[in-house]
């Protein structure tokens, strides 16, 4: 799947879930479909643009974030 078919699909996705950080104002929601996982912004609800992100990808996301790659940041 190309990215522009990706994010077609994920703005359809139903199973967008906010952060547990996320204030009322919003912050981040992550949504998938199979073989994509996205990232959006919740203060833009629908119009905002998502970064999709193949599995593997995300897994290496996820695994700086538990080492602390980003905590600098």
């Amino acid at each position: 799947m190309n990215n522009e078919d990706a994010v077609a699909a994920l703005a359809d996705a139903t199973n967008w879930h906010k952060s547990s950080y996320s204030k009322e104002n919003g912050c981040v929601a992550v949504g998938s479909v199979p073989g994509v996982i996205g990232v959006r912004d919740t203060k833009l609800g629908a119009a905002s643009p998502i970064l999709a992100f193949d599995p593997a990808e995300w897994a290496a996301f996820i695994l700086g974030v538990k080492d602390g790659e980003f905590d600098e940041l």
